[in-house]
């Protein structure tokens, strides 16, 4: 045993004695840490955790929770370093050290011919700069997550393409975007007055790929006080990063309010709340909408807002088709952000992998004033919850893409604007559908559905907007003494729908 009190770089022999390598300057494997791994062993796992009380794993030495963030960033993996670098296997794994965030590891394990070894948290895989400060290595030390490559453009450069850290947070782009929202593997709790519980992937399973695999599969045991539950995600990365994920939970307690496939995301401002935001960009959002296909078979759009005080709405339905959260502004324009580029950021879509049954769609809106914090969380939550001591099967796909497939061949929604006429004397709406063959015919051929379940709006003008060649619909909010509207607005050509329902929350 490595005690505390030793320092980082005084141990690192000690470490490379105990451990067993399988290649020069690659990750290393726990001595005696080799077991049978399958998917019916992982959900044995979680079963058995779930029927004794949670323990968190331990924390590493304080010097490195302590570490700022600029000292973190001081040590960065070394991607010459990272899992089967020097093999001919299509995917390399890069891994992350703990601290600052993530006082917690996880342990990461390689399995190859049903057999598993976990590695060794390893220094020499990092690099540092001269500053990073002299930190003790014992053996609370691991990885706080990991990072998967592939040669996704050129044979000879891996490319990242997905990121698991935190928690039971990951994150995906697909080729030539930029990382923007995040998945997890389970909310519970959400918005909820006794507060959000966040469970976390504890362990890790890599499978070996061998050569020509297009798929890595990933294996995860969750933790938590409330829960357990076993993950397995078969990921295809390319321009439409996809994953498909099994999931079986083992609730601890009873569990009201769960959320599965829960999506978090970013949005701080855009032309629907322009005031009292002092920026010299037109917008600043990962994401702008939620779109939901429901089991009614509606196509769904309700644009994301950051509201004054927390907001929770509810789509309820039975058995949804499919629902994700989009970046559907695609233009350098839209934002005029030259270096964090949020026009690149993907959209994600969730599609059950069967039926999910009653329940609704959960859209929180939390209050935010800066960008770097996540403020929109969307999930499905089964109506009846989970309870304590059962065994429940989920699956579902993900795409993490520029716009997923349309599930119904209707002209999308590509914009929202709100705010006062030219003399301030009534709250304009401005919706944007885009150029599609559907909205080809004269803007007075179409029906024009407008709707607030309080105060009144206008039937409103429907006109062809020049710059997109779509069409555009906009109409006056009469609120009246309301403080807050639900808007509705959709497009008919007779009776059969031609545009997504728009959806929005109003508030005064």
């Amino acid at each position: 045993m490595i005690g505390p009190n030793i320092s980082r770089r005084s141990s690192l022999a000690l470490l490379a004695a105990a451990m067993a390598s399988p290649a020069l300057g690659l990750p290393m494997f726990r001595e005696g840490s080799a077991h049978p791994f399958d998917r019916a062993w992982l959900e044995a796992e979680a079963l058995r955790l779930s029927q004794a009380p949670h323990m968190p794993l331990p924390q590493v030495p304080e010097g490195w929770r302590n570490l700022s963030y600029d000292e973190y960033r001081m040590m960065w993996f070394n991607p010459q370093r990272g899992l089967w670098t020097d093999e001919d296997r299509p995917f390399k794994v890069d891994f992350f050290h703990p601290g600052l965030y993530f006082p917690r590891p996880v342990e990461v394990n390689v399995v190859e011919g049903g057999i598993a070894q976990t590695l060794a948290f390893d220094m020499s895989l990092f690099d540092m700069t001269d500053q990073f400060p002299d930190l003790p290595v014992d053996e609370t030390m691991g990885y706080s997550g990991l990072r998967l490559r592939a040669a996704l453009e050129r044979a000879d450069i891996f490319t990242e393409f997905a990121v698991f850290q935190g928690a039971s947070y990951f994150r995906a782009i697909g080729t030539g975007m930029n990382y923007g929202l995040s998945a997890r593997g389970l909310a519970i709790n959400t918005a909820g007055p006794e507060g959000e519980e966040f469970p976390e992937f504890t362990r890790f399973w890599l499978e070996a790929p061998q050569p020509g695999d297009a798929t890595q599969v990933l294996h995860a045991l969750l933790d938590g006080e409330s829960c357990t539950g076993a993950y397995t995600f078969y990921i295809d990365p390319g321009e439409a990063t996809r994953m498909s994920v099994q999931v079986t939970l083992y609730p601890r307690v009873d569990l009201p309010h769960v959320g599965i496939a829960p999506l978090t995301s970013m949005f701080l401002f855009d032309q629907t709340n322009r005031a009292g935001h002092d920026d010299f960009r037109p917008a600043v959002h990962d994401s702008d909408g939620l779109m939901i296909h429901n089991g009614a078979g509606e196509l769904l759009f309700r644009s994301l807002k950051n509201p004054a005080q927390l907001e929770v709405s509810s789509f309820v339905d039975d058995s949804p088709q499919g629902f994700g959260l989009m970046q559907r502004a695609r233009d350098l324009a839209d934002f005029e952000d030259f270096e964090a580029h949020y026009e690149d950021r993907p959209s994600l879509w969730i599609t059950p992998g069967e039926s999910w049954g009653e329940g609704s769609v959960q859209l929180v809106e939390i209050p935010s004033e800066l960008e770097i914090y996540d403020n929109i969380v969307a999930y499905w939550r089964p109506r009846a919850g989970l309870e304590a001591g059962g065994e429940y099967r989920f699956t579902y796909d993900m795409e993490w893409s520029a716009e997923p497939p349309r599930p119904r061949n209707v002209a999308p929604v590509l914009n929202t604007a709100i705010g006062g006429n030219w003399d301030r004397s009534r709250t304009l709406v401005s919706v944007d559908f885009a150029d599609h063959p559907a909205l080809s015919g004269n803007p007075d051929s179409y029906t024009r559905i407008v709707r607030a379940h309080r105060g009144e709006v206008t039937d409103g003008v429907l006109e062809r907007n020049p710059r997109t060649g779509g069409l555009r619909l906009t109409f006056a909010l009469e609120p009246g003494d309301v403080p807050s509207m639900e808007l509705r607005a959709q497009l008919l050509a007779g009776d059969e729908p031609v545009t997504e329902v728009w959806l929005y929350r109003w508030s005064a």
